[in-house]
């Protein structure tokens, strides 16, 4: 990236602060990418975060939070439009966009995700999904769509990878969702679907008392958490055929990124389902021991590249 203009090089130094900083699983993987791609998924990392911070910025109204969405975007628009790029992270997501021909349509839908809260109150009857159905546009948006974009970064040429690639994200949401039951039953949102509550006989009220140190899941609760990991665990399956469809030098950092992702969810099967007594996590020796794999990978990818 030496040829990059002196701006541009420092924006893109930009994303990789915020990723470094705040991309808690994401990074491990990105470390595992040949110079260019990983500017490029930090860049779109660091605006996925900027959304994401707009809108769940609590200390402020959410039609403030709305507003502010609003004002974001259009700036966005107009950067895309010819605009000039004031922030850093608009003026390396833009070159990143045009060097790995990213539609624009996905970063659409990408912010319209992290938009999706702000549109019902939390704890009201409209805050909750009623099938996996509604819940699979959910992921999709904020998880599949992040998919969709790292591919074109990643590389490949068989279409197939592209609903692998929207599967996958599927199994990181479904992951994400697991963990964070009790976080989000403080905040009164309940992600899981309400006819799998209904399946297992949970109510959804009970569900919304769970808090951190609550005690572990009684028999329904076990049942249903474990029904949504099995469904995830059905979707990380796409995770596995989509490895060998993405470019050999990228391929390590997708490895990297699933091995972290599916090890969360193992992690959690292993500790029973219990949710709700601590968030579960990955251990940063792990998420180390699991990047040095990744990078070992990429060192024999280029062998046989070179």
């Amino acid at each position: 990236m030496s040829s990059l203009d002196p701006r541009l090089q420092a924006a893109y130094a930009e994303c990789r602060a915020i990723s470094k900083r705040e991309a808690k699983n994401f990074y491990y993987s990105f470390v595992a990418l040949p110079e260019a791609r990983r500017n490029a998924i930090c860049a779109i990392y660091a605006f996925m975060r900027k959304a994401d911070d707009l809108a769940d910025d609590e200390s402020i109204s959410r039609e403030e939070r709305r507003r502010r969405l609003d004002t974001w975007l259009s700036d966005w628009r107009g950067v895309c439009h010819g605009g000039d790029a004031s922030s850093p992270v608009f003026l390396a997501v833009r070159d990143a966009v045009e060097r790995f021909a990213i539609p624009l349509s996905l970063l659409e839908e990408l912010v319209a995700g992290v938009t999706m809260d702000l549109d019902v109150e939390p704890g009201s009857a409209a805050d909750t999904y009623a099938t996996f159905d509604e819940l699979y546009r959910y992921c999709y948006l904020v998880a599949s769509v992040v998919g969709l974009v790292c591919i074109r970064i990643f590389g490949y040429t068989d279409p197939r990878a592209e609903k692998l690639a929207e599967k996958t994200g599927i199994a990181f949401q479904l992951t994400n969702i697991l963990r964070d039951v009790a976080e989000d039953a403080e905040r009164k949102r309940v992600y899981l679907p309400l006819d799998d509550l209904a399946a297992h006989g949970v109510s959804l009220e009970q569900l919304q008392q769970r808090r951190f140190g609550s005690g572990a899941p009684d028999p329904r609760e076990h049942a249903l958490l474990k029904a949504i990991a099995d469904r995830a665990e059905e979707y990380y399956k796409a995770a596995q055929e989509l490895l060998p469809l993405i470019d050999s030098e990228s391929r390590p950092a997708m490895w990297v990124l699933v091995s972290i992702y599916h090890g969360l969810l193992k992690k959690i099967i292993a500790a029973d389902y219990n949710v709700f007594t601590e968030r579960q996590s990955v251990s940063k020796a792990k998420k180390l021991s699991i990047l040095g794999a990744g990078m070992a990978k990429m060192a024999w990818a280029r062998i046989f590249l070179s």
